[in-house]
């Protein structure tokens, strides 16, 4: 029989955390889509805020699936919520204007066959894992779609495989520098997989509190943001790319500071380590 213990009990509602981003990121994914009228990709950024958004109610969902005692499947959790997501983004992206949509339906329905397969053929027969999976499947989706747009700008499959580099002037249009021909998505699949898992993995335990541990996603998100940022700059325009990063530096500084100050206010003593200095003489 698998027992459900409840860490860090309280707080605001999985529920609401899911509505919140799932509804936060899917506005996201829709403003990126202002590039077009824009004709500059100048909105790209929006992609990665959608990122964070999900990662957030990831790691919320994280912790409501291990609450049942799956520890070492906080891993395996994350590793299947961003290859299903990889999977529905690309088959999504073929879409138009429909991607996001198109993208959480598939995500849902692969992430539904997942847990079904997990609990009727492995047997690990956990209440949460059809909901868990269906969801962590929906956030891998959001994320790989959301990185992907703020590294090409666009969340449409012909900008993805297509990538245009602009250098003094001339402007060059190829495959293999593409964020899928150069194997960009690759990275963002270790991102988003890495930042989903960590935050519940960092903070898990008896002392475990909701605001602390969703923080940290965030702050996992906007590094994630930075790195991919950083990419960018092959792909888009130059001021748009420094845009997205300078926004992904602002949010990264506010969500770590934020979590230092909550794990000082919950940690029973706060040691700041200091160098070790050699002995004068040897030891």
């Amino acid at each position: 029989m698998t027992v459900k213990v409840e860490a860090g009990a309280g707080g605001i509602p999985h529920n609401k955390i899911m509505i919140y981003g799932l509804v936060g990121s899917l506005v996201c994914l829709y403003l990126t889509y202002l590039n077009t009228y824009l004709q500059a990709p100048y909105l790209a950024f929006f992609g990665g805020l959608a990122a964070v958004a999900a990662l957030v109610w990831g790691a919320d969902t994280i912790k409501h699936l291990c609450s049942y005692g799956l520890g070492t499947g906080v891993p395996s959790a994350g590793m299947i919520a961003l290859g299903s997501g990889v999977i529905a983004a690309l088959f999504g992206a073929t879409t138009g204007p429909l991607t996001p949509i198109v993208t959480l339906i598939v995500a849902a329905i692969i992430g539904a066959i997942a847990g079904l397969l997990a609990n009727h053929v492995v047997r690990m027969d956990i209440p949460a894992m059809v909901s868990s999976l269906t969801e962590l499947a929906v956030i891998g989706a959001i994320t790989v779609l959301g990185l992907v747009t703020m590294a090409c700008g666009t969340f449409e499959f012909l900008g993805m495989i297509t990538g245009t580099i602009t250098f003094l002037g001339f402007t060059m249009q190829t495959y293999e520098m593409s964020v899928i021909g150069g194997g960009v998505i690759a990275a963002i699949f270790m991102l988003g997989a890495i930042a989903i898992q960590h935050a519940f993995n960092a903070c898990l335990g008896p002392g475990e509190k909701q605001d602390r541990t969703l923080m940290l996603a965030a702050e996992c998100g906007f590094l994630s943001m930075i790195t991919v940022a950083i990419i960018s700059f092959a792909f888009i325009a130059t001021y748009a790319a420094l845009l997205a990063l300078v926004i992904s530096v602002i949010g990264w500084l506010y969500t770590y500071k934020q979590y230092i100050a909550l794990s000082k206010r919950d940690a029973y003593a706060w040691l700041d380590a200091k160098p070790i200095i050699e002995p004068k003489g040897g030891a």
